[in-house]
């Protein structure tokens, strides 16, 4: 089939990419931005760079699409602003799959059957009812909980579990919803593609066990061999609650809120149709909690929704609005440092693993204060590490960056700041060939400040910049000598 793929950047649209190649299938990757795809197949995949936020012209659409998924999500953005925003993706997208006549629209939704619904899922029956009103076959999976190694509510209950031994919770713990694995997720979403029996319906999927958000947490607990304590209070309001969130987890505070709103909702299918689709039993929550440790041993996380970008990041710009490092009325911090040409690729290798668990070869301590520092005013803090110990993409997590270019070939590695500042914040890392088998390592630290709050900033720090950034290229440049192998004996 030639399949539409929306939101191939995202979470759950990296892990089904894959997925249809495998099976063989024609492929049309819709992005907002083509620096942030790294296209795998480009015999076989097109890509179409598009923003459903804009108008678009429908002469530019691609043609004969027989299954178009629908996997654009807001929730982590201002909850005043991401329903309006969601209801404009969906119509712009409707208008464009009638425009070509496709097939059929598949459309992962969340489960709402409350009668009261957080303004997050009241979006997503917003988006159903767009999509169901089109000339065109549609099907909604609709899944609550979601476990799988990188998925947000995955890595909200590991840091909560992994780091407090004791838990002071809110009452919304107590919240039941049907946890459902990301691999039966996405086999069921590969399944339905071209199902007749599916076209215009909503249908629930969900795992085996009914849980609790408390019981999630001690089940979490007992598969990784920790005992933990939770402690269930009233007096915790919604806003506690976020920054409850937000101060133990690595969740963004708006995530935190729209989070809040949701868990307070009860999401259990009313007919599961999980094992109707899979043909056979979904599985059970602990069962998907090893398996997304097993990949995380084995540096196999696809996709993170850490590396998801929003609309607040890059200050509401595309990627490539930030590539080229501006010069003027920028302050900078320049440093290099050569060394041998047999030495390039394990330096170069150094620099696309730093951050996250290896930290930042210097002064680790200090990065991590300046995280605290950043949380305390609402900024990402430190905490989103990275998805792999060592591979790099555009559009990646980094802590508190994200990476706008990362290139090995080369050795450029470029990082846009996303902590709160007075301005903007570039970091590059870049490999100059040189004479006499040397090649030159340049690191930058380019910042534009607002205003005079923004030149003081920099040069209060600046003390810090120099221990900090001239460690820091020291210790990357610091690899045993490479030596040519003794000949053998004769």
């Amino acid at each position: 089939m030639h399949i539409l793929l929306t939101g191939v950047t995202g979470y759950i649209g990296k892990r089904l990419l894959p997925v249809f190649l495998e099976a063989g299938h024609r492929l049309t990757v819709s992005v907002r931005d083509g620096e942030r795809f790294q296209n795998p197949a480009p015999e076989r995949i097109t890509v179409w760079e598009i923003d459903f936020l804009n108008p678009m012209k429908l002469d530019r659409v691609p043609r004969e699409i027989d299954v178009a998924y629908y996997l654009i999500h807001s929730m982590a953005d201002r909850r005043s602003e991401f329903m309006e925003r969601e209801s404009l993706c969906a119509t712009n997208f409707r208008l464009a799959m009638e425009h070509v006549g496709v097939g059929q629209v598949i459309y992962l939704s969340g489960i709402a059957h409350e009668k009261e619904l957080s303004p997050h899922l009241l979006s997503r029956k917003k988006v159903e009812t767009i999509l169901m009103d089109g000339k065109f076959h549609t099907t909604v999976l609709r899944a609550g909980i979601i476990v799988g190694s990188g998925s947000a509510s995955f890595e909200l209950i590991r840091d909560l579990v992994e780091k407090l031994p004791i838990m002071i919770t809110p009452k919304w713990v107590r919240t039941r919803s049907q946890p459902i694995a990301i691999r039966d997720v996405i086999q069921c979403l590969e399944k339905i593609a071209g199902a007749e029996e599916y076209f215009d319906r909503a249908v629930d999927i969900g795992g085996p066990d009914v849980l609790t958000y408390r019981e999630m947490m001690l089940e979490f607990g007992r598969a990784r061999g920790l005992k933990r304590a939770i402690v269930t209070v009233p007096i915790m309001t919604p806003r506690l609650s976020s920054y409850w969130l937000y101060f133990m987890t690595s969740v963004s505070y708006n995530l935190a809120v729209n989070l809040v709103d949701s868990m307070k909702v009860e999401v259990l299918p009313q007919q599961n149709a999980t094992q109707e689709i899979l043909g056979r039993p979904p599985m059970p929550y602990v069962e998907a909690v090893n398996l997304a440790f097993k990949r995380i041993r084995q540096q196999m996380v696809v996709s993170s929704w850490k590396d998801a970008m929003t609309d607040e990041d890059l200050k509401d710009g595309k990627i490539d609005e930030f590539l080229s490092v501006p010069s003027f009325g920028c302050l900078k911090d320049i440093r290099e440092r050569s060394f041998p040409r047999n030495q390039r690729e394990a330096i170069v290798s150094r620099v696309f693993s730093i951050g996250g668990e290896r930290g930042w070869y210097y002064g680790t301590w200090l990065w991590k204060i300046r995280g605290w520092m950043d949380k305390m005013v609402g900024g990402i803090g430190l905490r989103r590490g990275r998805r792999h110990p060592d591979e790099l993409y555009p559009g990646d997590a980094l802590d508190f960056w994200r990476v706008l270019h990362a290139d090995r070939a080369s050795g450029r590695l470029l990082l846009y700041a996303e902590m709160k500042l007075p301005g903007e914040a570039w970091l590059e890392f870049r490999m100059k060939e040189e004479n006499a088998g040397q090649v030159r390592i340049v690191q930058t630290a380019t910042f534009r400040p607002r205003g005079l709050f923004g030149r003081m900033y920099w040069y209060c720090v600046l003390p810090l910049h120099f221990f900090v950034f001239r460690g820091m290229l020291r210790k990357i440049t610091q690899v045993p000598e490479v030596t040519p192998n003794p000949p053998l004996a004769t």
